[in-house]
């Protein structure tokens, strides 16, 4: 008696519609995390530069307030009697200090609302490339440096009247590029600690420490 034999149909071929050539983008288009380091810088947006800029705002009011109350012989400042001053040379003298004070807090409110000084610091090892931005008072500035001629990462540290605590990369035929904030120090520790994995990660030298 003759066996059955049962046809075996052609074997299926992979699937090679959209779902896979989506998921195929996806998984290229996904960075991982050990070829990416993104830092981000604080700019002038900060605390102590609002108090500042407000201080300044209300004595710079404060002083046209009372120029104002010598000149016109009536208090329009709720503390004090400014009327009673002379308006040749203290009434005069406490105007021009009041323009002063206000043309400042002009441009420290300026300052504030464009953020200078502030950015990012981007190492990607797959284009190896770092790219240093920084939003400046007209324009945003983007410095960009190939990773192999990043020759250390620099910790340096001033103490003093006015001390000084930055990151900088040591760049080959270039001056150290900055990467921390300007005006206001890091904790000593926040910067050890960013030092460390920055210099971790693009396998140079840490100097300073």
């Amino acid at each position: 008696m003759p066996s059955s034999q049962v046809p075996s149909g052609p074997t299926p071929a992979p699937s090679s519609g959209p779902a896979a050539s989506g998921q195929r983008s996806a998984t290229n288009a996904a960075t991982p995390a050990d070829q990416l380091l993104e830092q981000s810088v604080l700019g002038s947006r900060r605390l102590s530069n609002l108090l500042v800029a407000l201080a300044v705002s209300i004595g710079g009011i404060g002083f046209l307030l009372a120029s104002a109350s010598s000149r016109l012989g009536r208090d329009l400042l709720p503390v004090g009697h400014p009327a009673e001053l002379i308006w040749v040379p203290q009434g005069l003298v406490m105007g021009l200090y009041g323009i002063a004070a206000v043309l400042l807090a002009t441009y420290l409110w300026t300052v504030i609302a464009i953020d200078v000084g502030s950015g990012s610091n981007r190492f990607d090892r797959v284009s190896s490339q770092a790219v240093i931005s920084r939003q400046g008072f007209r324009q945003r500035i983007e410095v960009v440096i190939p990773l192999r001629e990043i020759q250390a990462v620099k910790v340096e540290v001033r103490e003093g009247i006015s001390p000084q605590r930055r990151l900088a990369l040591r760049v080959q035929g270039r001056r150290d590029l900055p990467l921390t904030r300007v005006g206001e120090p890091m904790p000593m520790a926040d910067l050890e600690l960013a030092g460390a994995r920055l210099a971790r990660f693009l396998a140079v030298p840490l100097e300073g420490l």
